[in-house]
């Protein structure tokens, strides 16, 4: 029989361990026994026990001798199934051609098959012995589950670890199932994408759809609140692989009541942002360059790793791979997706960075979930290797709190602004309805306010328009007094100009002497050597001859003498007009730079006027704004009056309306209570005048019971009673007395009292029966007490 059909045969008496099965783990389990079929969702279920952990030192003080020998046979085994590569290579063969049941005997090695003996031999005392180990042997323990659960183990070691082995729930799952849930259309859409190439599910009305339907339908039920959520489907289904399904119920509940999965699946999905945001701490702290890597493609972590969170990598790793993590899962929590995560990322971490945003989505799709098909035990190990600081993940618990309150306060607020917002909206749709209340005044005011800021405007203009002028004006004085010389030095430079005159007339007079001079030595000469050529010449001596001949060179001398001398007057004259034409020069330079600096001076003064102008300008701009913010203010606050008074005007409306519709229910009661008003009140005052009427009568009927009470005392009661009775009576018509002020209080003693007045015989019978009526009627007031002491004195 298998495990999953023998729930019955689990439990001791007691309920406190659960027998292991009896069949040895080279078997296949029965298909024909009840419940749901063992489907080995690990096909090398095997291999999770190939190695046994060694104890520690404080747990091989707990174990017995019987166990320690077993541990050190299953280390043994596995320094020899270590060094013997063909015995590996059959185990992986085997892995690749199992499929639904464990490894038979026929295709394991002697070796091997031992180690599975001792495997079935430890855990089976571990199930039959699970509070001890729970309770001294915790460390061994969660070394062997980190190793692996044995298949057939799987069922019954899940229900120990989740605690579900008898929970009340299960009685209820009978009648969840006849119940209807309004998931039932969802979970039936989606049945058929849960391991759709997996055996046991595949098919549309497969027992492992119909099931898996029922499990899912059950808790929806169960917790409406969550209902039903797609991820969840895909535990349930790995749960039915394993149990019936009553008790993957029942391991389901458990797990989302204590292991954090029903706040992950809640529709607000607030763990899963948690987990989310401490997986990117942990990513940022431990692999920095993928994180930023991450970031510069836009690659967030929601985008990959949602998923392992939700189903707890059974749709993103092998199923085997995933039911090893299951396993630790069982035991550990959450904490094993951390480090499983993580230790994917580092192992493809130099691959990642070198691919883009489409390469690292193929990447996770169809490289990482093959790369630990053959060997869990190194993602198991990577995972442990895994930095994981539990009090800072509290601390960051804490911190994504305090940023969800933030949001959720944002998002009140954002709320709150909304609902303002319409209330708003309604306001001022109130207002402009009854805007035309206040429309003459603030027409008058605004009118006023832009009559003030064209006015503004205009001496602005004004001051814009003077400041051109007046930038104008200094240009043209700036070109006037260019063109005009300076009086100041014009007659210096006429005085000037006379001298150089006469200096030039003197130099033109000795020049024309000297050129006088210059011709009366050239008609000498020529004269001269007219003589000479004459023929005179040939009869002188030679004396006279060479004496001539003298004289004319000299005369030449003399010519040529005055001729430069004439050339040397003419240069001097020349350079006298060039020494008068640079002292003008000069002076005109002066007197430019005197007006250039007058003129600067001037440009500075209409620079300084300019920009007083122009902060003249600023203050009229300034003063400009002012009038227009309070302007702003102004007409702000005329509105904020009327939306005041719209408010008012809103809650007055609604208190109209309220007491309207008031009004309204009043006139439909008053419609439904009284058909004929007048003939009612007509009644309720004969009614009144008839109780009045009653009260005015009450003194004197009063007094008259109470004289016919003293009468029949002694005929009444005993003796024994009578003192007892008469000092109650005087009592009594003390009370009377007070009734008498207040109409409105006993009546109803009163009335009885009026009866037994009334009646003209008054038997022991008719008494007890007046009494009777007056005690029932007064019960918790004086008189009331009275009357029913007399009522039991009369019954004794």
């Amino acid at each position: 029989m298998s495990i999953a059909s023998s729930s019955p045969e689990r439990e001791s008496s007691g309920g406190a361990q659960l027998q292991c099965p009896p069949s040895p783990p080279g078997l296949d389990p029965d298909p024909s026994s009840t419940g749901s079929p063992i489907i080995s969702p690990d096909s090398s279920s095997h291999d999770a026990v190939l190695s046994a952990p060694a104890a520690s030192p404080a747990d091989s003080e707990n174990l017995s001798p019987d166990e320690l020998e077993l541990l050190a046979k299953l280390e043994e085994q596995n320094r020899l199934l270590e060094a013997d590569s063909k015995s590996m290579r059959s185990m992986s063969g085997s892995r690749r051609n199992s499929g639904s049941s464990l490894v038979s005997s026929s295709s394991a090695s002697s070796n091997l098959s031992h180690l599975e003996e001792d495997t079935w031999i430890l855990w089976g005392r571990i199930v039959n012995e699970w509070e001890e180990w729970r309770r001294k042997k915790d460390k061994l323990l969660k070394e062997l589950i980190r190793k692996g659960i044995p298949h057939h183990f799987r069922a019954i070691v899940w229900q120990l670890l989740g605690n579900a082995t008898d929970m009340p729930v299960k009685n209820q799952y009978s009648e969840l199932l006849k119940m209807s849930s309004p998931c039932e259309k969802l979970i039936r859409r989606d049945i058929a994408r849960t391991y759709p190439e997996h055996e046991f599910f595949k098919g549309q009305d497969s027992l492992g759809q119909e099931v898996l339907f029922n499990v899912m339908k059950a808790y929806s039920l169960v917790d409406r609140e969550v209902g039903y959520c797609q991820g969840s489907a895909f535990i349930v289904g790995l749960l039915l692989m394993q149990m019936p399904e009553e008790e993957a119920f029942c391991v389901f509940v458990r797990l989302m009541q204590e292991y954090r999965l029903r706040e992950l699946f809640k529709p607000s999905m607030a763990e899963l942002g948690l987990c989310i945001y401490q997986f990117e701490y942990m990513l940022q702290e431990q692999l920095p360059e993928l994180n930023v890597h991450f970031r510069s493609q836009s690659f967030h972590t929601s985008m990959y790793a949602s998923s392992w969170f939700l189903t707890l990598f059974l749709t993103f790793l092998p199923l085997p791979v995933a039911t090893r993590i299951f396993d630790i899962f069982m035991y550990e929590g959450l904490e094993i997706i951390f480090r499983v995560g993580l230790a994917i990322l580092q192992y493809n971490q130099t691959d990642l960075i070198q691919l883009d945003m489409e390469g690292m989505s193929q990447h996770f799709q169809k490289v990482i979930p093959h790369q630990f098909d053959s060997c869990p035990d190194k993602l198991i190990l990577r995972a442990y290797q895994v930095k994981y600081n539990p009090k800072r993940m509290k601390k960051l618990e804490k911190e994504y709190t305090t940023i969800k309150n933030k949001e959720m306060e944002e998002q009140i607020e954002i709320k709150r602004l909304r609902t303002e917002n319409r209330l708003l909206k309604q306001r001022i749709e109130t207002l402009e309805k009854v805007g035309k209340i206040v429309h003459v005044y603030t027409e008058e005011f605004v009118s006023n306010l832009q009559t003030q800021l064209e006015q503004s405007r205009l001496h602005e203009a004004e001051l814009l328009g003077a400041l051109k002028e007046m930038q104008d004006k200094v240009l043209d004085l700036e070109k006037r007094s260019s063109c005009l010389p300076d009086e100041s030095n014009m007659a210096a430079l006429q005085e000037e100009v006379k001298q150089m005159k006469l200096k030039e007339l003197e130099m033109l007079r000795s020049f024309r002497e000297m050129q006088d001079s210059v011709t009366d030595l050239n008609q000498r000469w020529q004269v001269r050597r007219t003589t000479f050529r004459g023929g005179g010449h040939w009869k002188e001596s030679p004396k006279k001859n060479a004496m001539n001949e003298l004289q004319d060179k000299l005369m030449t001398i003399r010519l040529r003498e005055a001729q430069a001398q004439a050339e040397l007057r003419e240069v001097k004259l020349k350079a006298l007009q060039l020494e008068s034409q640079n002292q003008i020069h000069s002076k005109l330079i002066g007197r430019n730079e005197q007006e250039r600096s007058a003129l600067q001076d001037r440009l500075q003064m209409m620079a300084n006027q300019n920009k007083a102008l122009q902060t003249q300008l600023s203050e009229m701009k300034r003063k400009q704004a002012e009038l227009d913010c309070k302007s702003k203010e102004e007409v702000m606050a005329v509105r904020l009056r009327e939306a005041d008074s719209m408010t008012v005007m809103a809650e007055l409306r609604q208190r109209v309306a309220e007491l309207e519709i008031q009004k309204e229910e009043g006139r439909i009661k008053g419609q439904l209570n009284h058909s004929d008003s007048r003939q009612y009140i007509t009644q309720l005052r004969d009614q009144i005048a008839e109780l009045k009427n009653e009260v005015r009568l009450a003194s004197s009927v009063v007094i008259r019971a109470v004289k016919l009470l003293t009468t029949h005392l002694d005929t009444l009661f005993p003796n024994r009673f009578f003192s007892r009775f008469r000092s109650q009576t005087s009592n009594f018509n003390k009370e009377i007395s007070s009734v008498l002020e207040n109409e409105n209080e006993d009546l109803l003693a009163i009335k009885g009292l009026c009866r037994f007045a009334n009646q003209t015989a008054c038997t022991g019978e008719e008494f007890s029966s007046v009494v009777s009526l007056a005690a029932d009627d007064e019960t918790n007031s004086p008189k009331g007490e009275l009357l029913t002491s007399l009522l039991l004195a009369k019954e004794e």
